[in-house]
C-alpha cells in the first residue's frame, strides 16, 4: 500500500456506481480497483463486441460476453479483495433511483441523450449522491484541452466539452483514457477529501 493507511480505509468504505462500461467506463472502473475502492457497482446493457478492443479494458475472449461479466472477472485477475456488484440492465428514467444506491456516480455513456438523462435524474431526485461525467473527448491531440470542472455543488465533468465523433475524429484510445483517468481521479479526490 503507497498511500497509508488513513487513505486506504477510506478507500475501502467508499462504493462506486459506473454507469456505462465502454471505453470511459471500463478504463475508470480498473483505476479506481487499482487504487482500491472498496465496492464497484458495475452498470451495462451490452456485451463485448471486437470494435471496442482499441479502447475499452476488454480482450479477444471476452467478445459476445456481457460487459458487466468480463469487466467483473478482468478486475478480479488483479483485486480479488473488490466487492464488485453488476446489473446487466439499461439505466433510465424509471429505473435510476432504485439502481444507483452509492454515493458516487460516474456517468459514461455514449450518447448524449443517455447523459442527459441520467445527469438530470441524480441531480432532480438524488441530490446527496455524487456525479462526475464527461462530454468531448473525441479524437487525438491536444491532451491538455481535457479538463475536469466542477458544474455545481456535486456535479463534475470531465473532457473538453466540445468534440464530437465523427468520420475524421473517432474514438481513440489516449483521450478516451485521458478523460476516464480525469474521472477516476476526480472521484478518489472526492472519496479522500469528503467528510462522512
Amino acid at each position: 500500500m503507497r498511500h497509508g493507511a488513513d487513505v486506504q480505509e477510506k478507500l475501502d468504505k467508499a462504493s462506486v456506481a459506473v454507469c456505462g462500461l465502454g471505453g470511459l467506463g471500463s478504463n475508470v472502473a480498473v483505476a479506481l480497483a487499482r487504487c482500491g475502492v472498496g465496492m464497484l457497482h458495475l452498470i451495462d446493457f451490452d456485451e463485448v463486441d471486437i470494435t471496442n478492443l482499441n479502447r475499452q479494458q476488454y480482450d479477444m475472449k471476452y467478445v459476445g460476453m456481457p460487459k458487466t461479466e468480463a469487466l467483473k472477472e478482468e478486475i478480479q485477475r488483479f483485486a480479488p479483495y473488490i466487492e464488485i456488484k453488476t446489473d446487466f440492465v439499461k439505466i433510465t428514467q424509471d429505473n435510476a433511483i432504485k439502481l444507483l444506491k452509492e454515493k458516487y456516480i460516474c456517468e459514461a455513456f455514449d450518447k448524449p441523450e443517455q447523459k442527459a438523462m441520467l445527469t438530470n435524474v441524480v441531480l432532480e431526485k438524488m441530490p446527496d449522491r455524487i456525479l462526475v461525467g464527461a462530454s468531448g473527448m473525441a479524437g487525438f491531440g491536444d491532451s491538455n484541452s481535457i479538463q475536469t470542472q466542477k458544474r455545481m455543488k456535486n456535479y463534475y465533468i470531465c473532457g473538453d466539452g466540445v468534440s464530437e465523433i465523427s468520420n475524421t475524429s473517432g474514438l481513440m484510445a489516449p483521450r478516451v483514457m485521458i478523460c476516464a483517468a480525469h474521472q477516476a481521479n476526480k472521484i478518489i479526490e472526492l472519496i479522500i477529501n469528503t467528510q462522512e
